[in-house]
């Protein structure tokens, strides 16, 4: 990652900041910079990923635009943020899918689409499948599990490479032990969202009514997300061990925690798009939105197809309901290293450097 206007700009406020500390108790980027005059590179990419974007300082500062100080710290960090993901992606020439990410999201979507059709039987795309193992008289298993697999896996171990570069850059000096004490810490605060709180009464998305919604809506996506996982792997368990195939019926475990999960992702995501589009504009970093949108647009395009395949499985749209299904499914496994969703283990990182931190201060005071 390079220094640049927009890394310069993020630290001209941080110091600002440092010398102020009126926010010292809205989120951990505070009291990370707590007594510092100067931030290097990697310190700001560091406190950028710890931003939770919560906006709850802007709202409060008294040195925000119209004053001359023009201190607007969430913008600046977000600028920053989208940044480390492309300096620190690996290999590095990925880091250039951050650019234009929406056109890679929508790009990377349709080609993942069209790749399952190509390798469905198109005498079963429109002709009604019925019964066990109907999925997979439309797309082979070997095709369909292999695919995702080798997908996944590629996407990340590539994600861990970026991410495993950018600790590199930020960590501090410690034991193995330290960073063992810090990580419960670290992990709390990464599952809860804690930092989404904004300080007092939740985030500033809008100056006049803050809210916790954001943060609900976040867990209601990731619990969407998670359950839906977790139905593959109760699918994957029925079909190894037990010798069942799908689709299963709909009072099975499969099903239910899919059905649940899809809903939860629209619920989520559809309130996260909501809550941008709501939003105040000022914090906000313009050139930011379309990643996030086209993200959030994936997640409800893999919730929304999943749902229609569920409803419409024993009709004739069941195969190209399944291949849009398995498309989408793709993209996002294929994007993982180069979408919104690599925000999750930059910040998880940041927030295990402010664990160790928080840790070292506390120690010599015990």
């Amino acid at each position: 990652m390079q220094a640049d206007d927009a890394t310069e700009e993020a630290e001209r406020a941080l110091r600002l900041c440092s010398a102020c500390m009126f926010c010292d108790d809205y989120c951990a980027v505070f009291p990370a910079i707590a007594g510092k005059h100067d931030f290097s590179l990697a310190d700001v990419s560091y406190l950028a990923n710890l931003c939770h974007n919560c906006r709850g300082c802007y709202h409060a500062c008294q040195y925000a635009p119209p004053h001359e100080l023009a201190v607007n710290l969430p913008q600046a960090l977000a600028r920053v943020r989208i940044r480390s993901y492309a300096g620190f992606a690996r290999p590095r020439w990925l880091g250039r899918a951050f650019a234009h990410n929406a056109t890679i999201v929508a790009l990377v979507s349709v080609l993942s689409v069209l790749a399952v059709l190509l390798v469905a039987d198109p005498a079963k795309l429109l002709s009604a499948n019925s019964g066990e193992g109907a999925f997979y008289r439309v797309v082979p298993r070997e095709i369909m599990v292999g695919g995702a697999l080798a997908a996944l896996a590629l996407s990340l171990t590539t994600l861990a490479l970026g991410v495993a570069a950018f600790w590199r850059a930020i960590a501090p000096d410690g034991s193995r032990a330290a960073l063992l004490r810090a990580l419960p810490r670290a992990l709390a605060d990464t599952v809860t969202l804690r930092y989404l709180g904004g300080g007092d009464g939740g985030c500033g998305d809008r100056i006049e009514a803050p809210s916790r919604l954001r943060r609900l809506f976040h867990h209601l996506m990731v619990g969407g997300l998670g359950l839906s996982f977790g139905a593959t792997a109760v699918a994957a368990y029925y079909h190894r061990w037990l010798g069942w195939e799908a689709p299963y019926p709909l009072l099975s475990l499969p099903v239910g925690l899919g059905a649940v999960g899809g809903v939860l992702m629209l619920l989520g995501a559809g309130g996260l798009i909501v809550q941008k589009l709501r939003a105040d504009r000022a914090p906000s970093a313009a050139e930011t939105l379309p990643a996030d949108y086209a993200m959030l647009v994936l997640i409800i395009g893999n919730a929304a197809s999943g749902l229609a395949l569920l409803a419409w499985r024993s009709t004739a749209a069941m195969g190209l309901l399944l291949t849009l299904h398995l498309g989408l499914v793709l993209a996002l496994f294929l994007l993982l290293p180069v979408g919104k969703l690599v925000h999750a283990p930059f910040r998880f990182a940041a927030l295990l450097r402010a664990a160790l931190e928080r840790n070292r201060a506390v120690s010599p005071k015990r």
